[in-house]
């Protein structure tokens, strides 16, 4: 007998089956598509409503290079949580050092307490549809309403809850439908770059980009990865979870625009300060029922990112400042965890029934301030994803260096123009 009978042979690894991927994509789902949806909270819903409404249907070219910067930002910070097995902040503080990583986590709060002064700005307008009185009786019960659900429900309890959350957002798309707009027009708008001659416009864009890429959401993701375990041989399965989230996200922003562009744009109605006028959009859908409708997305909207964003800032601060901190944690085990967490909710809340601003007014100057705030995060984030001592073979390709490079680029132009427009007095 030949000794090539006798070996056995190694076994050839066995390709996963259909049914066994979609079983491992819908157990490692969830963070990439719950951060892509969180990008149509009640800053992204006013945001996009604004856009749509100033500008018609001239802004929507602009989601798809938004888009891809957005997966090629999101995969970046899932690709160094799965591989380092920890959070954002953590690796900016091991790489920099204290004193850089005290610069970002300033930039990071400054930014998150102006979103979720947003987010409870959201709940006062969906109360004010009915009565201004309610904004006084809704805002404290969304305080405690997010706290007691970020703080007593469980991870996967709090992503289900989520997860069901987004499907309210599939309103837009109907309504964008029936409010039947030109969609030769739609079209052209949509491949063709068309740039106004404003400050407005690059204030419009530069809040558009700071609603969709928020500077919270990179922290978020790499942390839900990160607690959720994912391993580098399920890469590919968050990849897609990613590409998804971001994709859903940003077609219901574009039907956002659509509806707000074929309503209120037509009829003059381009500047929004109340909630009542941006339900206008959903009048195809919903008839007189439109208002009602909007005030109960534009609710669930702030609730969905309130419950997250003050969670995630506190989390973020503590885990680079090397503090306890967990929602599973006592008072006593994580002070200045809890303590973070309940000032940015009460600040959030308390300022918005303070303040006698517009609502709409403060959530797209909060969204431009956080795309201010971009380039700083994605210029760390880059320098990260590059070492090769960290990422080993997961460094960055040349195409999303080019990508994200380019993204941060933009975002600084946008922001000097409409910083310079003032001073030059370019309205």
């Amino acid at each position: 007998m030949e000794a090539a009978d006798t070996v056995k042979q190694p076994a050839a690894p066995k390709r996963p089956t259909l049914w066994r991927s979609m079983l491992l994509f819908f157990s490692i789902v969830g963070p990439g598509f719950i951060t892509g949806n969180l990008d149509n909270d009640a800053a992204g819903i006013g945001t996009y409503s604004q856009a749509g409404a100033q500008f018609g249907y001239g802004m929507l070219w602009t989601l798809i290079p938004i888009t891809i910067g957005l997966i090629v930002v999101q995969e970046i910070c899932v690709r160094m949580g799965i591989v380092t097995g920890k959070g954002l902040a953590d690796l900016i503080r091991e790489k920099f050092g204290v004193r850089i990583t005290l610069l970002v986590l300033a930039l990071l709060v400054m930014t998150n307490l102006l979103t979720t002064m947003a987010e409870f700005a959201g709940v006062a307008a969906s109360a004010d549809i009915f009565h201004p009185f309610l904004r006084y009786v809704a805002v404290p019960a969304a305080a405690l309403f997010v706290a007691l659900l970020a703080l007593r429900a469980d991870y996967k309890t709090v992503e289900r809850i989520f997860l069901a959350a987004c499907v309210v957002y599939f309103t837009y798309i109907i309504s964008g439908f029936l409010a039947k707009p030109d969609w030769h027009e739609v079209l052209v708008a949509t491949v063709v770059p068309h740039f106004t001659a404003s400050s407005a416009f690059w204030l419009s864009l530069l809040a558009v980009i700071g609603t969709t890429i928020t500077p919270w959401m990179q922290f978020y993701i790499q942390s839900s990865v990160v607690e959720k375990g994912v391993k580098p041989k399920d890469l590919r399965y968050s990849q897609i979870d990613v590409v998804t989230g971001c994709l859903v996200t940003d077609i219901v922003s574009f039907f956002i625009i659509v509806s707000c562009g074929a309503t209120l744009f037509i009829h003059g109605q381009t500047n929004i300060t109340e909630a009542s006028q941006a339900a206008r959009a959903l009048a195809p859908l919903a008839g007189p029922f439109a208002e009602i409708l909007f005030a109960i997305g534009l609710l669930n909207a702030s609730l969905f990112a309130a419950s997250v964003l003050p969670l995630s800032t506190a989390y973020t601060v503590c885990e680079a400042l090397g503090f306890e901190a967990g929602v599973a944690k006592t008072f006593r085990e994580a002070p200045a965890f809890y303590t973070l967490y309940f000032a940015i909710v009460a600040i959030g809340a308390v300022s918005v029934l303070v303040l006698q601003v517009p609502l709409f007014t403060i959530i797209e100057y909060s969204q431009a301030i956080a795309g201010m705030l971009l380039p700083f995060i994605v210029v760390a984030m880059l320098l990260l994803v590059n070492d090769k001592q960290l990422m080993g073979k997961y460094v960055n390709g040349p195409v999303a260096n080019v990508i994200a490079w380019t993204t941060a680029g933009v975002t600084i132009v946008a922001t000097v123009i409409v910083l310079a427009a003032p001073l030059i007095h370019w309205s």
